[in-house]
């Protein structure tokens, strides 16, 4: 690396360490992802604050889990390894919903697959563990953290044992992890031993006791043995879940005892701040030679805060992040900029200013005894909290000071939009549609289905029509040619093949084309992999239709991409297992009503997590 570059990056190698005048390491992070020094990437900004407090990190990148001596290259570090799969699961990243093996991987220098193993905390713990003896191991991460406790696994078909107790890692730190990482390596340079620290907010450890007061929730075999069971340890982790209030959970795995603190308390601003203030340099390790996908997307994008209140039943957002907006100060937001107007391929366009959803900077629970006490899994469902403070003056001077900025020439918003809050953001909804959409604005309603909605705790058909016509007549009014990016899931526990029928009329009469259908994926910790699992609401306890079978699950992917003839055959078989033949001509035809003209495909293959 040249002298220029010498503190831009953490060190990956051994001559990194070796240019720094180091010849040992505190702390040695290892990630399923391709090292890019940008905040978005969880171990970069780890690292980084790490090496804030003073430490000194490393960060071995997709290393081959298969050769231990890759694992070796920096050598032992003095306190611990930091483990995590990455920015997805790894089983998530490697299959689709109908288990297919992926060809790409976004987050891989070319987009090569195959990068990072399966079960990617396990086997990199395997790993470790072989190449330096007795080193404690943290795990953490989006992997580690939804697999924290028991868990249905769609792969598998099967509930698997805590990551925790597979791994034999000897902590695991779930959510976003700053404040239990830089806690626990001061506490280990001070001289405490890893399996004396018990007692840290956002982790889990195995022991043979819990603290008083715990939760104690069904036992890894009885939620295996039962469906009953597993309802009701996710209804109990869930009740859990409010960091101000929240109690810790137990629960035997055999002999063993998961033990999972209370989660980590929110950020502060100033806390926030601090992070984004790290000199992150916003590129990729200079050793790559090919585009990482990933890259792409977040390279000229700002997280202007994170946590979302929405509780969608099947995001895992609200698990990892928590449902508490932590919002960055418009200062700490406008030196972002500055610094990103200085990278070297910056040509005046912010690709996205938000967070999980966009438009939930700024607001905050008005009422901090309720906060405290509140057991809600959204703010927003099935009506918006009377405590929840949705004015979006905050988000609208920030965005109205940053297109100001004079390097900047356009600054969209392509984070996710909660369409059901914009009648409360009436400002930040014309400067929205004024200023910041690039011609297309996604948003997710999910389905039309009111009976689909509720299962997936998501407002309604009704509030999307009045939004959409909305849009639409601003759009129109401003003489700009918008369009909407509607997502939408097919096979949802809750959505029947009529139900979609009734999607595929609806996305028709609103001239409304889905081009990214997203089949439903059970994913480890949601409400919605629960139901998939058990057949039945966990907290009402009513019967919910899961689309279990494979012609059913086409033929609804099918029904929401009706324009689009390859799937014809399947439109007709579902038309007609339904007894509906008289909507073959509606469904089938490529006629579109109203004004917008359909949208083109968007290849994504990577973008920030999007607010569903």
């Amino acid at each position: 690396m040249s002298e220029t570059n010498q503190h831009k990056f953490i060190p990956c190698s051994r001559a990194e360490m070796t240019e720094r005048g180091w010849d040992e390491l505190d702390v040695l992070f290892i990630t399923g992802d391709a090292y890019i020094d940008h905040p978005a990437f969880g171990t970069s900004l780890l690292a980084r604050l790490l090496e804030d407090e003073g430490l000194r990190v490393g960060i071995l990148a997709q290393p081959d889990w298969r050769d231990p001596e890759a694992f070796k290259i920096m050598g032992r570090p003095r306190l611990f390894a930091a483990i995590s799969a990455g920015a997805m699961d790894s089983m998530v990243n490697h299959y689709t919903a109908s288990k297919k093996v992926r060809n790409d991987d976004a987050y891989t220098p070319g987009g090569q697959s195959g990068a990072r193993p399966n079960r990617a905390v396990i086997a990199y713990t395997a790993a470790v563990k072989g190449a330096f003896k007795g080193l404690p191991t943290v795990i953490g991460g989006i992997e580690a953290s939804l697999r924290r406790l028991a868990h249905y696994d769609y792969w598998d078909n099967k509930v698997r044992r805590s990551v925790l107790v597979d791994s034999k890692a000897d902590l695991l730190l779930f959510g976003m992890a700053e404040s239990a990482l830089t806690t626990l390596a001061r506490r280990l340079l001070a001289g405490e031993l890893i399996d004396t620290i018990t007692d840290l907010r956002g982790t889990a450890y195995i022991a043979k006791d819990g603290p008083d007061g715990a939760v104690e929730l069904p036992s890894y075999e009885e939620v295996n043995g039962s469906t009953d069971a597993y309802n009701k340890a996710f209804k109990l982790a869930a009740e859990e879940k409010n960091p101000f209030s929240g109690k810790a959970l137990l629960q035997l795995h055999g002999a063993r005892l998961v033990v999972v603190n209370p989660p980590a308390m929110p950020l502060d601003e100033e806390q926030l701040d601090r992070i984004y203030a790290l000199p992150f340099s916003k590129q990729p390790h200079p050793s790559y030679r090919e585009a990482i996908p990933a890259y792409a997307q977040i390279k000229f994008s700002i997280t202007s805060h994170r946590g979302c209140c929405g509780g969608c039943a099947f995001c895992a957002i609200t698990h990892h992040q928590g449902k508490t907006i932590q919002s960055r100060s418009e200062q700490s937001v406008r030196d972002e900029l500055d610094r990103l107007s200085r990278h070297p391929e910056f040509r005046g366009t912010v690709t996205d200013v938000g967070g999980p959803t966009a438009n939930m900077y700024g607001m905050r629970c008005s009422n901090p005894q309720a906060q405290a006490a509140c057991r809600r899994e959204s703010c927003l469902y099935p009506q918006i909290c009377k405590h929840l403070d949705t004015r979006d003056d905050r988000a609208v001077d920030l965005l109205r000071k940053l297109r100001k900025h004079p390097a900047v020439k356009h600054l969209f918003v392509a984070s996710g939009i909660r369409f059901d809050l914009l009648n409360r953001q009436p400002d930040y909804f014309a400067d929205l549609i004024k200023h910041h959409v690039g011609g297309l604005l996604k948003v997710a309603p999910e389905s039309s289905s009111p009976k689909v909605t509720k299962v997936m705790r998501k407002p309604g058909p009704q509030v999307f029509e009045k939004f959409l016509q909305k849009f639409r007549e601003q759009s129109q009014k401003l003489g700009k040619k918008q369009s909407i990016i509607p997502y939408f899931i097919s096979s949802h526990p809750g959505c029947t093949l009529n139900d979609m029928i009734d999607v595929a009329l609806f996305l028709k009469e609103h001239n409304l084309r889905v081009e990214q259908v997203q089949e439903f994926t059970p994913t480890p910790g949601s409400l919605a992999t629960c139901i998939y699992h058990t057949g039945r609401d966990p907290f009402s306890g009513e019967v919910v239709h899961v689309p279990l079978n494979a012609n059913e699950r086409r033929q609804q992917k099918a029904l929401l991409l009706c324009h689009l003839p390859v799937n014809r055959k399947d439109v007709l078989a579902a038309l007609r297992q339904c007894g509906r033949e008289e909507l073959i001509g509606r469904l089938t035809s490529n006629q579109d009503r109203g004004t917008d003209k359909a949208v083109k495909p968007v290849r994504q293959k990577a973008r920030r997590p999007r607010r569903k």
